[in-house]
């Protein structure tokens, strides 16, 4: 398992024309940022992430992946 340190940086590069904040919690949860660097308008923001199923590059690129889909579709579900 990645640390969390680790997972976040992954998460933190995912996100290219966008600034990207990833920060755990004293509950061993992440809190997601997503926002754009001209204005600061969040694009998405999750928190209590469980990074449980974050295990290896290829689960955390395919976390990236759904998170880029959902932005890009304009769901606002999990946008803050």
């Amino acid at each position: 398992m990645l640390a969390l340190d680790d997972i976040c940086r992954i998460v933190e590069s995912g996100f290219p024309g966008f600034e990207c904040e990833c920060t755990s919690t004293s509950h061993g949860l992440l809190q997601i940022k997503v926002y754009r660097q001209e204005d600061g308008q969040v694009e998405l923001l999750l928190n209590g992430v469980s990074p449980e199923h974050l295990v290896t590059i290829r689960d955390i690129s395919n976390f990236i992946g759904e998170l880029r889909t959902e932005m890009s579709a304009g769901r606002r579900a999990f946008a803050g």
